[in-house]
């Protein structure tokens, strides 16, 4: 299987360190509104990002394109990619399938999605996430969406067990100001959120970092909306042969986090461990 071509946010992280002042300055505005800063005319994203149209010239070639034209038809790809649902995944992995047999091309497939995840993680980034993720002075919310409320209860059945006060809210957005009612500045919300990115979840994270509280996102290589607010922000490789993304990557990221947030609460996390043990000797739950 081919490897697919790199993002313009993929492309701008390679080649950061070759750019200059101003041709920075766009990138990272290009990136904090990412991708539709770059899908106005070049005279126009060049003003937006208050800086000269040669400067985007020259950051585009910098970054492989032969010039802006080419440089806006990849992120229109990938605007297109982020709002493709089931149907059209099943039918693009369809029509560039190889013959080798699916399980050779899944593993092949989600391999290289994990090595994408990682390769893009600013490790600051991470150990922030996880000093946040142990403030045990403060409660740690988890939410995800319709499909990645399932990584939500994964990341709540553990970050339960290895620090207090951590509430997994309900799927059912309707109840959600009840838990926007007692976030209080300096709480913590993991959030999941990937694409066909869900309005609800947007304006949550909106209402809570108004708030003072730091959200925590992890999303995929598109990137959800929320990152305009989220403090720290994991993309997660997840195209697949399949109708759906595939969750390997984001989960392994997951873990990371929680392994991570696990040894800076340690050894108040051993002794939680040693006393949520006995209770379930207490309750008979394990054979």
């Amino acid at each position: 299987m081919s490897k697919p071509a790199a993002t313009v946010r993929e492309l701008i992280r390679e080649h950061h360190a070759a750019l200059t002042q101003s041709e920075r300055k766009f990138a990272q505005a290009l990136l904090e509104n990412y991708p539709a800063a770059g899908l106005a005319s070049i005279t126009i994203v060049a003003a937006n990002a208050d800086v000269s149209t040669p400067t985007v010239a020259r950051m585009v070639q910098k970054l492989g394109f032969k010039g802006y034209p080419q440089f806006h038809q990849a992120l229109l790809k990938e605007l297109e990619a982020k709002g493709s649902g089931p149907t059209q995944r099943r039918e693009k992995w369809a029509s560039e399938a190889p013959e080798s047999h699916l399980l050779n091309r899944f593993a092949q497939t989600v391999t290289r999605n994990i090595e994408q995840t990682f390769a893009n993680i600013d490790t600051e980034s991470f150990d922030g996430a996880a000093s946040q993720l142990a403030d045990t002075k403060h409660q740690l919310y988890v939410v995800g969406g319709r499909i990645t409320r399932a990584l939500a209860d994964y990341a709540f059945t553990h970050f339960q067990a290895v620090r207090p006060r951590v509430t997994s809210m309900t799927a059912s957005s309707a109840t959600w100001p009840h838990y926007l009612l007692d976030m209080e500045k300096g709480d913590t919300l993991l959030l999941f959120d990937v694409r066909r990115y869900e309005t609800n979840l947007e304006r949550l994270a909106e209402l809570a970092a108004e708030r003072g509280v730091q959200v925590i996102l992890i999303t995929d290589q598109w990137a959800s909306p929320i990152s305009r607010v989220a403090r720290f922000s994991f993309n997660c490789w997840v195209e697949a042969p399949s109708a759906w993304d595939s969750n390997i990557a984001t989960m392994m990221l997951l873990e990371a986090l929680i392994a991570a947030t696990q040894e800076e609460c340690w050894p108040e996390t051993r002794d939680r461990y040693e006393r949520l043990d006995a209770l379930f000797d207490l309750t008979r739950l394990f054979r």
